[in-house]
């Protein structure tokens, strides 16, 4: 096997050679692809409907479209939204039409790389999944919600397959050393190594694995050793996609629930994918505030500062800036009462439309607005005891209503002390009524 296999100049790649030809062979998707499961029941019943598989590269998803169409009885007919135009794809939806009126036999069109189709090209698709001409399967590994139009998802189930995982990679490399005849030449902690650098695809871990084939077996490789013989692998991480919004949503949250470890691996994760770090110092601008807030002031001091240092040394140094202001934001005494209250300032400002400020507070720069009784009583809260004059600032309507406190603070961090000064201040008022 071994001779036959890399003699041959012309040979199949190895995840080619290694491709699944029946759909018990496929490794993982059990929760599509059991009896139970939604393409299990479809196979099970010799019948088809249009569906979008969606899920990262190398985890079957060809795979699974071809045997499905094939133990079903149907055509199959297999297009690249990369190079598949109007022209081409009018060309199969003919074909699939003049079939199934010669010889009554159904067709899966199926289209890898369906998103990148333009919205003209997937409303060409309609009519003919709409009248049963085709029936549709896609392949995405984007969100379909962000990249298909809606009158298509309309029409096709959207299933979602897994990255694979250590243990399915394993068996990936254990079906290539038996097709290969001999063991890939790694210690046990370089074979981890190896299931790693796939990062859940199986085509990618099947590419490394003919590259170490090739190699003495005899001499174990250490995990350095991999990885001077093989290339890592770039995190799978599109800036300006759903993962972007993904992985910040992620750092986001963790920093509001005080995991400093995790807030770090998303950060972490980010920039290893080459996000601009000024994405991520935004995102603890917003936390600094919205979730911090006044429970620490020095949150948005820390963050701000951070994004300084990281601007005028940047990287790799200035990764330093960026930990410390994630541990420090992560770390710090949580609230939204600011956030809060500003929303409630907003629902009341539109609940009560223009009213007119209280004249006590106007300036009255003209010899009219004197006469009007502009700033008559207004107090100068430093001449006042404690600086504190006590006096109205709401409109009166607002005021006459004794509304609620639209900021609360809570009894965490600095808060506290804000807490007890509103507390006192409101008693002061409470005293001059």
């Amino acid at each position: 096997m071994t001779a036959s296999l890399f003699s041959n100049t012309t040979r199949r790649p190895l995840a080619d050679e290694l491709r699944p030809q029946h759909i018990s062979e496929v490794i993982g998707q059990e929760h599509l692809l059991g009896p139970a499961a939604p393409l299990g029941i479809m196979l099970a019943n010799q019948q088809l409907s249009s569906f979008i598989l969606w899920g990262p590269p190398g985890v079957g998803k060809t795979t699974i479209s071809r045997l499905i169409a094939l133990d079903a009885g149907y055509e199959f007919i297999q297009l690249s939204a990369v190079s598949t135009g109007i022209v081409d794809l009018r060309r199969t939806l003919a074909k699939a039409s003049d079939l199934r009126a010669s010889a009554g036999k159904a067709t899966v069109a199926f289209i890898d790389e369906l998103h990148r189709f333009s919205r003209p090209v997937q409303d060409a698709l309609l009519p003919a999944v709409e009248d049963g001409t085709i029936v549709l399967i896609g392949a995405t590994t984007e969100n379909p919600s962000f990249s298909l139009v809606s009158a298509l998802l309309s029409r096709a189930k959207v299933f979602t397959l897994n990255r694979l995982s250590n243990a399915q990679l394993g068996t990936v490399v254990e079906r290539a050393e038996r097709h290969i005849g001999k063991s890939l030449p790694l210690t046990a902690d370089a074979h981890q190594a190896l299931l790693a650098m796939a990062d859940g695809d199986a085509r990618y871990l099947l590419g490394l694995c003919e590259t170490l084939f090739l190699l003495d077996e005899s001499a174990l490789l250490d995990v350095p050793a991999l990885s001077a013989v093989v290339q890592t692998r770039a995190p799978l991480y599109d800036k300006g996609q759903e993962e972007h919004f993904n992985l910040l949503s992620c750092f986001h949250k963790s920093l509001r629930g005080s995991d400093v470890d995790a807030s770090m691996y998303w950060a972490a994760r980010m920039l290893q994918g080459g996000e601009d770090p000024a994405v991520i110092f935004r995102r603890l601008s917003c936390a600094a505030s919205e979730d911090v807030g006044m429970a620490d002031p020095n949150a948005m001091v820390q963050v701000v500062t951070a994004w300084q240092a990281f601007e005028r040394v940047g990287l790799p140094e200035g990764r330093l800036f960026l930990a410390q202001a994630i541990s420090y934001v992560a770390t710090a005494p949580k609230s939204n009462a600011s956030y809060l209250a500003f929303d409630r300032a907003a629902a009341l400002a539109r609940k009560t439309g223009s009213l007119p400020p209280p004249k006590h507070i106007l300036n009255a720069p003209t010899k009219l607005m004197k006469e009007l009784g502009y700033h008559v009583g207004y107090q100068y809260d430093h001449d006042r005891p404690d600086a504190f004059s006590g006096q109205e600032f709401y409109p009166d309507d607002i005021a006459q209503s004794s509304p609620d406190p639209l900021y609360v603070p809570n009894e965490r961090g600095f808060e506290r002390d804000i807490k007890n000064r509103l507390a006192f201040w409101a008693s002061r008022r409470q005293s001059k009524r």
